[in-house]
C-alpha cells in the first residue's frame, strides 16, 4: 500500500485540507490515521478513521477543529483543519493499518503503511 499526502502553508485562523491517497492492495486497510510531528517534538496521534463505515476518532485536544473523512471511490482520506494555530505547525503523516490489530489506535508502531509526510506551516 502506498500513501501520498498533499499539504501547504496557511495563516493563523485559516483552514487547510490535507489529502492522503492510497494505492495498491487497499482492501487490506481497516484504519487510516493522521499523525503529526512538530519541530523538536515526537510524532503524535491526530485521529483515525475506520475505513468500512467512516467512524472517526480524534485526540481530545484537536476534536472540534480537525475532521477526518474519506472517499471510498477514490481511496482517499482527508484531514480538514480549521482555526489553525501556529502550534499546529508540523509535518503531517497519514498511515494505514489492517483489521487484525489489537494495539490502540494511537499506537504509531501498529501502522505498517506510511505516507511521505507533508509540511504544514501556520504563520502568525
Amino acid at each position: 500500500v502506498q500513501l501520498r499526502v498533499g499539504g501547504g502553508l496557511v495563516q493563523a485562523g485559516g483552514s487547510l485540507r490535507l489529502s492522503c491517497a492510497a494505492s495498491g492492495p487497499t482492501s487490506s486497510i481497516y484504519n487510516m490515521g493522521w499523525f503529526r510531528q512538530g519541530p523538536g517534538k515526537e510524532r503524535e496521534f491526530v485521529g483515525v478513521i475506520r475505513w468500512s463505515d467512516g467512524t472517526a476518532y480524534y485526540t481530545d485536544s484537536l476534536s472540534g477543529r480537525f475532521t477526518i473523512s474519506r472517499d471510498n471511490a477514490r481511496n482517499t482520506m482527508y484531514l480538514q483543519m480549521n482555526s489553525l494555530r501556529p502550534e499546529d505547525t508540523a509535518v503531517y503523516y497519514c498511515a494505514g493499518r489492517g483489521m487484525f490489530t489489537t494495539q490502540p489506535i494511537y499506537d504509531i508502531a501498529s501502522y505498517p503503511y506510511w505516507g511521505q509526510g507533508t509540511q504544514v506551516t501556520v504563520s502568525s
